[in-house]
């Protein structure tokens, strides 16, 4: 069998790695494209994943269409020569849209409900839509529903074991206390009208926060010059360690705070996404497990943030909460390659 994967966030790397390792040691062939944003180039050759280039994110929406209907074009010239059984991708309509001309099957994963955009452009075009078991809409016969959430398909058990070795170069060791805080862009397109943490706001926090903790912030853009001195220099695929071993993440982020929350890390999360048509995921993680805070009021996640940062047992209650969790979940990457063995057996 022969699997086409496109990456096209960070997050997608993470997500597909063990996917295309299992898929590879079971004999199967696998050729990942991959779009230029933030530090995905830097994760696949930190895990020794060849990739094709097929773009780069651009500075306006004008360039992000561009880019769009760019990709769209090389993924299908390398599709037609690659000739995949299967395209996958990550709500993706570029896989979409090269399988469909093809007639070769699509298999994407989404866990936002409120992408609306990109899933008209894309939904059409799939033959699996995998989601998670809770997602709070329901998209027929082509939906999969998995019970877990996509960063349990690299931070399951499994799949990850934290190490102590990212202290190495740094000033601190796992025993110290400190925070994590993750400021995101908010330039894709499911961001458009949302925001997180303004200047003011991510200043204030850090000054506040800094009375409790050492703060180490990760930011997808540039820090102001009173936070850059904040700014975690850590190979990108060993944040998950760094974030394992943290006292809180807090932050607008909408993937980290999922991946604290499943690491055992208490998860402060604050932005206009929050609010009764939030992700299912995060009502979820905060109403059933408790292992995370969701607020679209800044001033009550920092009261929160201070609250927990208090608290000298919090990553011992944390702990159970994680392992309650991971009772009710499963390794999202095994579901995934397990399923498309048993499809692709049966054509």
């Amino acid at each position: 069998m022969k699997v086409l994967i496109d990456i096209g966030h960070p997050t997608h790397v993470h997500f597909y790695k063990n996917t295309i390792k299992e898929l590879e040691e079971k004999g199967h062939e696998v050729l990942v494209t991959a779009r230029d944003k933030d530090v995905s180039i830097k994760l696949l050759n930190a895990y020794d994943i060849e990739y094709i280039p097929v773009g780069k994110i651009g500075n306006t929406k004008l360039d992000l269409i561009y880019e769009w209907i760019k990709r769209d074009y090389e993924i299908f010239k390398i599709s037609r020569r690659f000739k995949p059984d299967i395209l996958m991708g990550m709500l993706n309509p570029c896989a979409g849209h090269s399988a469909k001309i093809l007639r070769k099957k699509c298999f994407l994963f989404n866990d936002s409900e409120v992408v609306r955009s990109t899933a008209l452009i894309t939904y059409p075009f799939a033959d699996v839509i995998f989601t998670p078991s809770n997602f709070g809409k329901d998209l027929g016969d082509k939906q999969v529903r998995i019970n877990g959430y996509k960063e349990l398909a690299y931070l399951h058990p499994n799949n990850f074991i934290p190490t102590k070795d990212v202290f190495d170069n740094l000033d601190i060791d796992d025993q110290d206390k400190y925070i994590v805080m993750r400021f995101v862009a908010w330039n894709a397109g499911h961001d458009i009208k949302r925001k997180g943490f303004d200047i003011k706001t991510k200043i204030r926090f850090v000054k506040e926060l800094e009375k409790y903790a050492k703060v180490y912030i990760s930011s997808e853009t540039k820090l102001e010059d009173e936070l850059e001195a904040n700014r975690i220099n850590i190979p990108p695929e060993k944040m998950h360690d760094f974030l394992y071993f943290a006292q809180m993440l807090v932050g607008d982020s909408q993937t980290m705070t999922t991946e604290a929350a499943v690491l055992g890390t208490p998860a402060i999360r604050c932005n206009s996404f929050v609010g009764k048509n939030d992700m299912a995921n995060f009502t979820e993680l905060e109403n059933k497990y408790g292992l995370i805070f969701n607020f679209n009021d800044p001033e009550k996640a920092l009261q929160k943030s201070i609250e927990i940062i208090q608290n000298p047992e919090i990553k011992t209650e944390w702990k159970e909460k994680r392992e309650r969790l991971l009772k009710d979940k499963v390794d999202v990457s095994s579901f995934m390659v397990d399923f498309i063995e048993r499809e692709c057996s049966n054509q």
